[in-house]
């Protein structure tokens, strides 16, 4: 079994900074893609940010410039520093990854969701 735990979501200002986290723990063999995405109230789920085991990352042009994401492949964790955050950033912002368990069988897992709300 595999699981996704995010963390560090919250309420911040315009302006401000939050890190997100993302834990991926379990029968794990080995961790491809990871990425976040994100969901406001009434829209589709969006691509936020992604980043392969090499290190090569792919962001909406939403967040270019913004947003950073980065990864801990020792951890098995994905991070998401967001900067300069703005109120339509606020969202349900959910974790994923490609993973492999110890059968070789890869599948796509998420996280539970971390809100993020900026406001002032």
């Amino acid at each position: 079994q595999v699981h996704l735990v995010e963390s560090g979501g919250g309420l911040v200002q315009p302006g401000g900074s939050l890190r997100l986290s993302c834990a991926a723990s379990g029968s794990i063999f080995s961790v491809a893609g990871m990425g976040w995405y994100r969901q406001a109230p009434g829209k589709q789920r969006d691509l936020v940010a992604t980043i392969n085991r090499a290190g090569d990352r792919n962001y909406s042009d939403s967040v270019k410039g913004r947003f950073t994401i980065s990864r801990d492949n020792g951890k098995n964790t994905v991070y998401l520093q967001m900067n300069s955050l703005k109120p339509e950033d606020t969202a349900v912002y959910y974790c994923n990854a490609r993973i492999a368990d110890y059968g070789l069988e890869s599948a796509d897992y998420w996280g539970q969701g971390t809100q993020v709300t900026v406001s002032s």
